[in-house]
């Protein structure tokens, strides 16, 4: 399914030479780098309370819970509990207000590790009061609580509580108090306050319940005061026999009954409901507890300086997870929980003594160090085969203790860190090919990754290698599914990707995800219909423009060739227009930024189809019509120079879109493959930076003149009379006042080098956040004056409320004084301006071009080739007709019809006419249903195939 997958995506991938983590090559590689760690000091093994998956029954590592947003709300109930504090030993001094009965008030969201409690903590310099409780019953106590959470409990001590007194946490540190539950009442120094510098007053009481087998900074505060470690808990997460009134209850389970106990004997002072973010295991959604369970550690603290120092060493794309996530990361990392109770995964390579009266600890880096001591090569490390390897133990003068290996596995991702050498056997085998690879060139994986992969190998690399793992680094966003939470197996909250290749096809999903902010480091919702949008933004116009260059070649018997010493103005801007799109991508690209790449290509593809491919169109096929040594040679360079910018553009797109610029590349030039050709280089195309300005400068005076055509609603087939350019240096225009007169349809194009305060007004727009910092209260005043237009330009910026503001602070901008005849150059400082009025003669034309646009479209009805002589009959009412009559020359030329007859019907005259069959009595004519115009006239067109 994998290898289908792949291949269908257009990924390259060696499947004949694949490594798996299972193979035996692999996991040798795994318990060499393991023992190497060993050898090092960088090894141990404690009883430490960590995460724990009571659904897998495995402990997890502090990086596991960090990992694809394993933290989420949760509601889980709350209670307060009163633990009666004893009188203090005969002879002791304490505070008068901790002489006497005291109830100490203690908050925890996890009620089912209240029967192992064994310690409470305080703040030693918190302040803590004493106040008078009358309880529900009647009865009269005092309670002892964090000073500044006295106004969290107002339901419960009054509004206004009867503060008795208070005194410093330390005062209580070392005073001993009577357990809710009477499970462990032997265990030696248990039950007694002790400080902490973790304790605060941000929540809950503060006073902190000590469960040393169920919270980290309980058994570190436990075993510091000699409290040994308690975990009445089994793999399952339910309570063992030791816990006798709960013994088989899941914990979580448990909490409703242990609640109620508590309410019975009187010690809950409140019970809420409470979400906070919870730690759920990364691979089966399950609330996760915290428990001591022995493991084999890491000493990643050993190595932190150093994983810090090589970091630097690695370029980040985006740049700021160098020091953001990834390098907050290792800041604070902690020593890594590396074993796992689990059958499946890479032995932990040690051997223990069963006798604890004759210890001895056996680490093994290799099969051949197997054998020596087990007498036989293992074909197998994994279980059960691995655990059958005993011997007797050496160190036993009785010759009756036996080693045997410890029963964990490697944490699957120990073997993912490994991954750089152990592919290659390393150091068993490939010595010099994995030492002049690594490190690593590239590597790209998803965010959550700077505290999985990315830094499981940068552990290993760090600790065996003292290098980098990888020299440069992409690290992309989470893909979401329709639900919002990250796409993932187990939910299946994403599009089947197989239907996906069927209706939008691999190239388009590809150039979706590259393009898409999620290269940049941002999360992104997959959309279904938006993984269509590449079809008509990307693929179609690359498509399209291939097309139109193999319909006119196949019609003409011409095939273009790579040049680029074209002379014509089009052809050298179009031509040097590519190499700024090779220099652009190719900066991109070396600088990691594909969704950079992709936004360069698409710019580029309006140029190419909307300007280079449209304005050419009429040298493809008029100049073969004229047949003059000119035209002919000017066809000649459209063709080559479209040949060859879309030979460049399929080196340039092929990893993006590598199905289709196979396919177009391959026609294009009948070579083997494009994915076999060299990466573009620059020279390869002519450098003319000017003309590409002035030609840009020219596009974006045509799309203003469009804008306000369609603005006025004047349709692009209407000619109109002028159009004026207002723009200082308009003088570089001079040579393109044809094009932009035919782009545009105006009889006239007006150049001016002056814009007058008639034409456009400057507008300044004050930026108060970068403003603000810097002047203060007198902000306010800068943007008062520049509302009463109280401005001025001066020689050093802009002058406003007695203040000059600088770069950054202001935004400047022209607006037309006649926003419906006229748009702004945004950064040119010029103004357009069309003409909007018509008149017959305009509207005239404007009917003969859009009678050519039906004609055009019945051509391509009857499937006529490009070089098709027809004949015409056009029959309309008498306006249409006598425009068409007027311009029949115009009509001929661009439709390429021998004959034209042109039919006059007083009956179309009518809004509602039809046309008379008898009007349309010429002969082996295909005849359309009848049309409308735009200016609602209707028309029937007649073509035929004639010659």
């Amino acid at each position: 399914s994998w290898v289908a997958t792949v291949t269908r995506q257009a990924r390259w991938v060696d499947f004949d030479h694949s490594y798996r983590t299972m193979d035996l090559t692999f996991t040798e590689s795994v318990i060499w780098a393991f023992k190497q760690l060993h050898e090092k000091g960088l090894t141990y093994e404690g009883y430490r309370v960590l995460p724990y998956c009571w659904e897998c029954e495995t402990p997890l590592s502090a990086m596991e819970t960090r990992i694809d947003d394993s933290y989420r709300d949760r509601t889980d109930p709350a209670v307060t509990v009163l633990f009666d504090l004893l009188p203090p030993p005969p002879g002791d001094e304490v505070d008068s207000l901790l002489q006497g009965p005291l109830r100490l008030a203690v908050w925890t969201t996890t009620p089912w590790t209240l029967p192992s409690n064994l310690a409470m903590a305080v703040g030693p310099e918190l302040d803590y009061a004493v106040v008078g409780h009358r309880g529900g019953d009647g009865s009269n106590a005092r309670i002892l609580l964090g000073t500044a959470r006295l106004a969290e409990y107002a339901a419960e001590l009054g509004a206004e509580p009867v503060v008795l007194g208070t005194v410093k946490g330390s005062a209580l540190v070392g005073r001993r108090y009577r357990p809710l539950f009477s499970y462990f009442e032997a265990i030696p120094n248990a039950f007694q306050v002790l400080g902490g510098g973790f304790v605060t007053t941000d929540e809950g009481t503060g006073i902190v319940h000590l469960a040393p087998g169920f919270g980290e900074d309980d058994q570190t505060a436990c075993e510091a005061a000699g409290i040994p470690v308690v975990v009445p808990v089994d793999d399952q997460g339910c309570f063992t026999s030791e816990v006798s009134g709960y013994a088989g209850r899941q914990v979580f389970e448990a909490n409703p009954r242990i609640v109620e106990d508590l309410a019975r004997t009187g010690a809950l002072l409140r019970h809420e409901e409470y979400t906070h973010s919870y730690p759920h295991c990364w691979r089966t959604d399950t609330p996760l507890i915290y428990r001591a369970v022995s493991s084999w550690f890491i000493k990643v603290t050993a190595i932190r300086d150093r994983m810090i120092e090589l970091n630097q060493e690695i370029e980040w794309t985006p740049a700021h997870v160098k020091d953001g996530a990834f390098g907050k990361w290792l800041e604070g990392a902690r020593d890594w929980s590396v074993s796992r109770n689990r059958f499946w995964g890479a032995p932990i390579p040690v051997w223990k003594s069963d006798d604890p009266a004759y210890p001895r600890v056996d680490v093994y880096g290799s099969l051949d160090e197997l054998e020596a001591d087990f007498g036989e090569r293992p074909t197998d490390l994994h279980r059960p085969y691995v655990d059958e390897l005993t011997r007797p133990n050496p160190d036993d003068p009785t010759g009756q203790s036996v080693m045997r290996r410890v029963s964990d596995v490697f944490d699957c991702w120990f073997e993912s860190g490994s991954m750089p050498y152990a592919q290659w056997h390393y150091p068993f085998e490939n010595r010099e090919r994995f030492e002049e690879h690594f490190p690593a060139d590239f590597i790209v994986e998803y965010v959550s990754q700077t505290r999985g992969w990315f830094y499981t190998l940068h552990v290993l690399s760090t600790a065996l290698f003292d290098r980098p793992p990888f020299r440069t680094c992409i690290v992309h966003g989470v893909l979401l599914g329709r639900d919002g939470r990250k796409l993932s197996k187990r939910l299946q909250n994403f599009p089947d990707p197989e239907q996906v290749f069927a209706e939008v096809g691999a190239d388009c999903m590809r150039w979706y995800l590259l393009s898409s902010p999620v290269l940049r480091g941002l999360d992104v919702l997959i959309e279904e219909k938006a993984l269509a949008e590449p079809i008509r933004l990307v693929l179609n116009p690359i498509w399209n423009s291939w097309y139109f260059l193999s319909l006119y070649s196949n019609a003409d018997g011409l095939r273009g060739c790579f040049r680029t010493d074209q002379q014509g103005t089009l052809d050298r801007y179009i031509l040097a227009k590519t190499r700024h799109l090779v220099e652009a991508v190719t900066t991109a690209m070396e600088s990691n930024d594909l969704a950079g790449a992709t936004w360069a290509i698409q710019s580029y593809l309006d140029v190419l189809t909307n300007w280079y491919v449209r304005r050419s169109r009429d040298r493809f096929w008029r100049a073969g019509a004229a047949g003059d040594e000119a035209s002919d040679s000017d066809k000649l360079d459209a063709y080559d120079t479209l040949h060859t910018v879309l030979e460049v553009l399929c080196r340039l797109a092929a990893p993006f879109l590598p199905y289709l610029t196979e396919a177009i590349y391959r026609a294009l030039t009948g070579e083997r493959s494009v994915h076999l050709r060299p990466w573009p280089h620059p020279d390869e195309l002519p450098e003319d930076g000017e003309l590409v300005a002035v030609m840009d400068l020219v596009r974006e005076i045509a799309s203003a003149g469009h804008s306000i055509r369609k603005g006025a609603d004047r349709r692009a087939r209407l000619p109109l009379r002028r159009l004026s350019v207002l723009l200082p240096g308009s003088d570089r225009l001079e040579p393109f006042r044809d094009l932009l007169a035919e782009e545009l349809n105006v009889k006239n194009v007006v150049l001016s080098q002056e814009v007058g305060a008639e034409h456009a007004h400057p507008v300044l727009t004050v930026i108060p956040a970068a403003l603000g910092p810097r002047l203060g209260p007198d902000t306010q005043k800068v943007i008062a004056a520049v509302r009463r237009g109280e401005w001025s330009e001066t020689g050093t910026g802009i002058e406003a409320g007695g203040a000059v503001l600088q770069e950054g602070e202001y935004s400047l901008r022209l607006l037309p004084v006649d926003e419906q005849s006229s748009r702004v150059l945004h950064g040119e400082g010029g103004v357009v301006i069309l003409d909007l009025e018509t008149d017959e003669e305009l509207e005239a034309e404007g009917i003969s071009r859009d009678v050519v646009r039906l004609v055009q479209q019945e051509r391509r009805a009857l499937d006529l080739d490009v070089s098709d002589r027809i004949a015409l009959v056009v029959t309309a009412g008498s306006e249409v007709a006598a425009a068409m009559t007027a311009w029949e020359e115009f009509l001929r030329e661009q439709v390429l019809a021998v004959k034209v007859e042109i039919v006059v019907d007083s009956a179309l005259d009518s809004p509602r006419g039809s046309a008379h069959p008898d009007a349309l009595g010429a002969a082996n004519l295909v005849t359309s249903p009848l049309k409308a115009l735009p200016g609602g006239q209707k028309v029937t067109i007649q073509v035929a195939r004639t010659g």
